[in-house]
């Protein structure tokens, strides 16, 4: 098996010539056996590459059709799909999520899927956290929670539970009813560290088996590489295709986001907390597609305007994106699903940035240190560095702009050499920054919203803020922006205040 799969790993650099045996080569796979979960690992992962970036109509088919009934295969395994459920592969049709959820996020989860989740008694660390939340939704249970060394709250709950309800239906249930304030259930729950089951199976949360919308777009030539994409040249072209979604579609939208975001053990404060009257999707062509939303009133941040999205390629989750913004300025957080690494993510990086210029106004593009490789081992073994280092972003760090000067030197005297993983750590201690070739180097590089935030402000300042605080209150918080946008004022006040 290993030479087929050797084989369909290569279709993945062999774009512009006739897939015909590519489909062969997926006939054959699709009836063939496998024993070995490393082996099954690599198959749904190139799979489902190919199914996002299609060579032909033929080729995305014969994907679908080798991923249908996946569940199968990881059954014949036996005890050994446990390796298929680790996080990073989790999420195939077959396989458990097994993970602790906040309370927003196992509640919208629950009420969709039902009986498939449920409490993970067994590997709950502490049970004796679910007394407080016991307590209060079944006052009974304070006869044994404050005295007994240790607490059962399973048989608390397996006594007074209907048949037909699971454990985890039955707390939601007396939590939905508690009196008092939401933010207390939320409490509670997350309080008790509540560790859940999820069984997939052939669900179209299975990530086998997400998809929004069907294949638009088939690549019959080289995928685009980073060299192609110029972020200058992509801003300065026409603006995305924007769709605002229908209030049904919206909440159909964000069940497909939260699903896919937990079947890979995620949950984003977005995602949670979403705004749904102004949820826009965005055409960027070549099959990729962008759904772009910001936090509901209640949960907005007090400065930053927030906003999250997740973007699908030829209709596959391919990755998720989240925007912390405040006058020009984003910091933006950019996550790929593993499996499309060696797909065009610069250029769907550049459309995300160009997405957040067209509805936001901003222009500064920040970049957390995590991002590059800061107690991030993926991001040093990936060479993240790099990645945006060659789109045009640079250290805010001026010691590590030198250091990054000196290494493009020493790589371009000698191009086989490559950057120690010693030097990539070093250099991801800073954040970067991109900046347009208008805008004043370096007038973000010292601010920090936490020093914003704890600043004593100006009463006239104060006084200037809080005429923009109407526009975050409501609405799309992208007004917010582009209110604080045109104070040039109060821009160099709060500039000031958040660096010094």
């Amino acid at each position: 098996m290993a030479s087929l799969l050797d084989e369909l790993a290569g279709w993945k650099r062999r774009y512009g010539e006739d897939p015909a045996l590519l489909v062969e080569l997926l006939a054959r796979l699709t009836d063939a056996r496998f024993t070995d979960a490393a082996e099954l690992i690599r198959l749904h992962e190139d799979a489902l590459f190919l199914r996002a970036y299609p060579h032909s109509e033929k080729v995305a088919r014969a994907c679908d059709e080798l991923l249908c009934g996946f569940g199968a295969r990881i059954a014949a395994l036996g005890e050994a799909r446990a390796a298929l459920e680790e996080p990073e592969v989790s999420g195939i049709a077959g396989t458990s999520v097994t993970a602790v959820f906040s309370y927003h996020a196992a509640r919208a989860l629950a009420a969709r899927h039902g009986s498939a989740m449920d409490i993970a008694w067994e590997y709950c660390p502490a049970p004796d956290r679910f007394g407080p939340l016991l307590a209060a939704v079944l006052p009974e249970a304070r006869e044994e929670w404050p005295v007994e060394a240790h607490f059962a709250a399973r048989d608390w709950i397996d006594r007074v539970r209907p048949p037909h309800q699971t454990a985890l239906q039955w707390i939601l249930g007396r939590l939905s009813r508690l009196d008092g304030p939401p933010a207390r259930r939320a409490e509670l729950y997350d309080a008790a560290q509540v560790m859940l089951h999820w069984r997939l199976g052939e669900s179209a949360a299975a990530r086998t088996h997400t998809r929004r919308g069907t294949a638009a777009c088939f690549h019959t030539a080289p995928l685009l590489r980073r060299k192609d994409t110029e972020l200058s040249k992509e801003f300065s072209s026409p603006a995305l295709p924007l769709r605002r979604l229908r209030a049904s579609e919206a909440r159909e939208a964000i069940a497909l986001i939260q699903d896919t975001s937990a079947a890979r053990y995620r949950e984003l404060y977005g995602f949670n907390f979403p705004y749904l009257p102004r949820m826009y999707s965005a055409d960027a062509g070549r099959g990729l597609e962008i759904l772009f939303f910001g936090a509901a009133p209640e949960a907005r941040l007090p400065l930053r305007a927030y906003h999250a999205g997740m973007f699908f390629k030829n209709g596959v989750p391919a990755g998720y994106v989240e925007v912390l913004s405040f006058f020009e300025r984003a910091e933006v957080g950019f996550n790929l699903y593993y499996t499309f690494r060696e797909g065009e993510t610069a250029w769907i990086y550049a459309q995300i940035l160009k997405l957040c210029r067209q509805m936001l106004g901003v222009s500064v593009f920040w970049v957390d240190p995590y991002q590059i490789g800061h107690d991030n081992d993926e991001a040093i073994e990936s060479g993240a560095f790099w990645f945006y280092r060659k789109l045009g972003f640079r250290p805010v760090d001026e010691t590590l702009e030198r250091l990054a000067l000196r290494e493009e030197r020493r790589l371009a005297a000698d191009p086989g050499l490559r950057t120690p993983a010693r030097v990539l750590r070093r250099l991801a201690g800073s954040p970067m920054v991109y900046e347009p070739p208008a805008a004043r180097r370096g007038d973000w590089d010292r601010f920090h919203i936490r020093r914003l935030a704890a600043a004593r402000w100006p009463r006239a300042v104060r006084q200037r803020y809080e005429s923009c605080l109407a526009l975050k209150r409501s609405g799309d918080e992208s007004r917010y922006l582009r209110a604080l946008q045109r104070d040039e004022r109060l821009r160099a006040d709060l500039l000031r205040l958040g660096s010094s």
